[in-house]
């Protein structure tokens, strides 16, 4: 593993992420400035590729297990997960219209490639940090505005009142299909 004490990270802010968080009441009285997740970028790099980490609290956000924002480009991204577990929600869509959508579990040393175009977002299932590792292009862009303008991903991870988690459709999109699981390839 990586020493990253000498490395400054960017920070997701909990203000960062309103737009996309389902308990809405919950944001209302939850600080701003509640940290997230850090995201350590450009740790390696070989020929035009970096590598980073990100490191995802094991908080709740109200009813809804801590995520990334979510964001899409055109080269694909390989994550592995370096520690705990992790639920990738990975997802195509035109405009309001889900056209495919799937979930992948992962735990430690599973690897899971981001098809391009694909917006994708990962989950911190468990109540223990969480640390993926990825590989990219150092000139992509992520793009944030689609999964932004639709206030969320098409599913949202969720504790029920009985404690039983459960996948929640977004209402703001018109049309999702069901959620399939596909799994990770293991290293």
């Amino acid at each position: 593993m990586t020493d990253l004490k000498n490395i400054k990270p960017d920070i997701r802010y909990l203000k960062d992420m309103k737009n996309v968080i389902y308990d809405k009441k919950w944001l209302k009285t939850a600080s701003d400035n509640l940290e997230l997740y850090y995201m350590y970028r450009g740790i390696k790099e070989k020929k035009d590729l970096r590598y980073d980490i990100t490191i995802i609290s094991p908080k709740m956000l109200g009813k809804e297990f801590t995520k990334t924002k979510g964001h899409q480009h055109s080269p694909r991204e390989i994550y592995t997960v370096l520690k705990g577990k992790a639920i990738f929600l990975i997802q195509k869509t035109k405009g309001k219209i889900v056209e495919d959508v799937f979930a992948i579990k992962a735990k430690q040393n599973d690897l899971v490639i981001i098809p391009p175009n694909y917006d994708h977002l990962v989950i911190n299932p468990l109540d223990k940090e969480l640390q993926i590792g990825n590989w990219i292009s150092k000139n992509c862009k992520n793009k944030y505005e689609s999964v932004e303008k639709m206030k969320g991903a098409c599913y949202f991870y969720v504790k029920s009142a009985k404690n039983k988690t459960a996948w929640v459709k977004n209402k703001n999109y018109r049309k999702i299909p069901k959620l399939r699981f596909e799994k990770p390839l293991n290293q």
